[in-house]
């Protein structure tokens, strides 16, 4: 048997002891998410990913184990725990700690391993062994946060993209009248979705006439001001009419500044107005 391969299989048969000492030091009072819970379910997931965690690792002495096995094992193991709804609620910086306190344990247990064995090993075996450890728990906490922060970087889209879509509602007011309240501040992303939302929705509601009313909103800058006046243009190539409500003084005079042209666009000063020339048009 390789010395290596004494040295994995020292570790493969304290796996349990390994995540039994871990979660028994865990600074529960100084954590939070995962690590400060006391839900049975949540603490049972807890220890049999450290576990598969440590099955994984272990293998990094197995001279049986290529190294492109044993990175798509822990490739699989960080993908599968990164999702995972619990240590999204973590902060990282406390699963980076737990990483730490993991590796640790190893630089402990190689040390345990040389004092207690029969063979004498030299000091450039050790060293390669600890080095090991600390480079592929480098590997691991590189790998685990960037997956963790790609997948908040989808959820947030996801939410956003939500967002977008709930804050430019047009709403149906009759078969082929509608009214699109706008609300908050737009910026320029915010306005470049609303155009493609607003120009889908008024085609699947098959609408006439639009009312955009800008009650709501309290500034916009030029770039956003001349988006909105496209999505105007655009609607009125697609055969929707558009009328222009609540829009403020200052919103008045960016349009001004950039050049917009109010000759052919319907302009009233508020909603009310607005619905009430739609009944005698």
């Amino acid at each position: 048997m390789h010395r290596n391969n004494k040295l994995y299989h020292f570790l493969l048969e304290r796996t349990h002891l390994l995540t039994e000492q871990w979660y028994e030091s865990l600074d529960k009072k100084n954590s939070s998410g995962i690590y400060a819970s006391n839900d049975p379910e949540v603490i049972e997931m807890l220890k049999k990913q450290n576990y598969e965690f440590h099955l994984c690792f272990c293998k990094v002495f197995d001279e049986s184990c290529s190294e492109a096995e044993f990175l798509s094992a822990f490739d699989q193991w960080i993908y599968a725990t990164s999702e995972e709804e619990e240590y999204q609620r973590t902060p990282i910086h406390l699963i980076i700690r737990e990483f730490f306190n993991n590796q640790e344990q190893y630089l402990d247990y190689v040390q345990e391993f040389v004092e207690t064995s029969d063979e004498t090993y030299s000091l450039e075996t050790i060293n390669k062994w600890n080095r090991k450890i600390i480079e592929n728990f480098n590997y691991v906490i590189a790998a685990f946060t960037k997956q963790s922060y790609d997948y908040a970087e989808e959820r947030l889209t996801a939410q956003k993209d939500m967002i977008y879509e709930l804050s430019s509602p047009i709403i149906s007011l009759s078969e082929d009248l509608a009214v699109l309240p706008l609300v908050g501040d737009i910026d320029t992303e915010r306005a470049k979705r609303m155009i493609d939302s607003t120009l889908y929705q008024c085609a699947e509601l098959r609408v006439k006439r639009l009312f955009i009313d800008l009650s709501g909103v309290l500034i916009i800058d030029t770039m956003v001001a001349h988006q909105i006046f496209q999505l105007i243009q655009a609607l009125k190539l697609v055969g929707v009419k558009c009328t222009l409500s609540g829009m403020r003084p200052e919103i008045a005079q960016t349009a001004v500044q950039i050049g917009i042209d109010f000759e052919d666009l319907s302009v009233v000063s508020d909603l009310r107005k607005a619905l009430a020339s739609s009944k005698t048009v």
